[in-house]
């Protein structure tokens, strides 16, 4: 059996999120799985990086599987792509060491929040930004960001239903940009909560809007409780970047190439 790696971008919109379920075949897992058991020629079973919710999108997904076919780099990725919606594809593959495993040896993953700060919604950005028509104070935003740094318990941005047994979790930068009308807001951790990007991303817009301080951060978090932090924002806004591994396993690593739009 060889591993094989493979990194997946997508439009998550339509889909319900990233994991297979019985109860729909709408799935970005489903459509790969159905995908490269084709190309496979044989049923695989897919493990990824990261799961992502209904409605948050990828730049850089990253899945491994197992397979006894013998198939070329380029025939994985023509192939698998043959089978798949347009709203999700294969940009590379990768022949990996058995040791690999998409979740467990990735060192970091990153996220990024897409805010249209404008006066007027977008039309096309309706599906991939979170629309705040009140001005954002950024510095604001990134002296606040300050106080989530490092390794904390996050309980107070931890979505219920969340079943991870542990709520530390170490916060390795925020980076807080403004380009024109849209802001981003990109985290990268050692792992996530249940929306816990999403209610960061919230309790930030807070502090953007002026509506609390950026110290007020440190109260929230010695709280431990959901209810002192804002509220989850939209799923749509949402980006998985991607995790980074080992160099020893040369897996490609993301690119932020969402701010070269616009």
């Amino acid at each position: 059996m060889i591993r094989i790696a493979l990194g997946v971008e997508y439009d998550g919109s339509r889909f319900y999120g990233f994991q297979r379920q019985k109860s729909t075949k709408e799935t970005i897992q489903g459509h790969l799985e159905r995908a490269i058991s084709k190309v496979a020629d044989h049923s695989i079973k897919s493990y990824c990086s990261g799961r992502t919710d209904a409605g948050v999108h990828a730049f850089m997904q990253v899945i491994h599987f197992d397979s006894n076919a013998t198939r070329t780099q380029q025939e994985w990725i023509r192939g698998v792509n043959s089978y798949l919606p347009n709203d999700i594809r294969i940009v590379w593959s990768r022949d990996v060491d058995e040791s690999f495993h998409a979740r467990f040896s990735a060192n970091n993953r990153s996220y990024l929040y897409n805010i249209l700060n404008d006066k007027t919604p977008s039309a096309l950005w309706s599906q991939r930004s979170l629309f705040i028509p009140q001005k954002l104070d950024v510095r604001l935003m990134k002296a606040a960001s300050r106080y989530l740094i490092g390794e904390k318990d996050f309980s107070s941005f931890r979505g219920s239903g969340c079943q991870s047994k542990s709520p530390i979790r170490n916060i390795e930068s925020i980076e807080i940009e403004r380009k024109g009308s849209f802001l981003t807001l990109e985290i990268k951790a050692n792992a996530f909560l249940l929306h816990m990007v999403r209610i960061v991303t919230g309790t930030l817009l807070l502090v953007g809007k002026k509506e609390i301080k950026p110290k007020e951060i440190e109260v929230i978090l010695k709280a431990k409780d959901r209810r002192y932090a804002g509220k989850t924002v939209s799923s749509e806004g949402l980006y998985f970047m991607g995790p980074q591994y080992p160099k020893k396993y040369k897996i490609p690593t993301y690119k932020n190439n969402l701010m070269q739009l616009f």
